[in-house]
């Protein structure tokens, strides 16, 4: 299906939410949490959130980092999307959203700066997506990790956050990439297989809801074209972002 076969279907259904949704509910068809019996309750005043790389970074105003609910703070991203959609949906709950992913950042990243831009925070709700890099710049950055390293500071990080905040509630979002995009290579989909992997034991090892996102971007290519999801095959487009926010919002509440 093209691009203009796309949006016609979608105007067709009345609401692009809707087709979102449709998506996210066919990759998703019955969500198991890794574990986690029930999903995550918002606490009144809970605070939230989103760690990782640039597609959690989205463009966000470091400046206005430190205000909750700030859209610019928020970022272009799923960050922003799926605040929106919690803060208009729960309004009583007088929730607290920050974003302070970082372009680029790998897993070693954010323990560096993990007392800061978290432990200090207090989340009540921890969103991490992280990995695309751990792998992209072996290729391209002189990088030497590998997916031990990964998956071994992946894993040492979740505890070291459980046991600052006992009570916090994890989501790992998978890893992906969307087939087709223009920064990708015939490497990645076996190569890049092993990070998702380790995603998901670090999420079933220690009962934390994952997302599977690269099921919903699989999903979401029978619809419509890697370029409408992702043009470079990392990096989500708005439509991919929002296609994010509904998987995450599915998985958590």
């Amino acid at each position: 299906m093209n691009r203009r076969n796309f949006l016609k279907k979608t105007a067709a259904t009345g609401a692009s939410a809707l087709f979102l949704s449709e998506i996210v509910n066919a990759a998703m068809p019955v969500f198991a949490t890794a574990g986690v019996a029930q999903p995550y309750p918002l606490s009144k005043g809970g605070i939230v959130l989103f760690q990782g790389d640039s597609i959690t970074d989205a463009g966000r105003n470091y400046n206005d980092e430190a205000v909750p609910d700030s859209p610019s703070a928020l970022g272009m991203g799923y960050p922003l999307f799926t605040a929106a959609s919690l803060l208009a949906n729960h309004p009583e709950k007088e929730l607290n959203l920050y974003n302070r992913g970082i372009s680029g950042n790998k897993v070693f990243q954010l323990a560096e700066r993990w007392e800061k831009d978290c432990l200090e925070l207090h989340p009540d709700i921890l969103s991490i997506l992280i990995g695309v890099n751990d792998f992209w710049h072996t290729k391209t950055g002189g990088y030497a990790g590998t997916i031990e390293t990964y998956a071994t500071d992946y894993q040492n990080l979740i505890l070291q956050t459980k046991k600052a905040l006992p009570e916090i509630k994890i989501i790992i979002l998978e890893p992906f990439i969307i087939h087709g995009g223009t920064a990708l290579d015939d490497t990645w989909e076996n190569d890049f297989a092993p990070y998702r992997t380790a995603a998901e034991k670090v999420a079933t090892d220690n009962d934390l809801i994952f997302v599977p996102l690269q099921s919903v971007f699989n999903e979401a290519l029978k619809q419509a074209p890697s370029d409408y999801w992702g043009k470079d095959g990392v990096h989500p487009s708005m439509a991919g972002a929002q296609l994010m926010a509904q998987a995450w919002l599915k998985a958590v509440l």
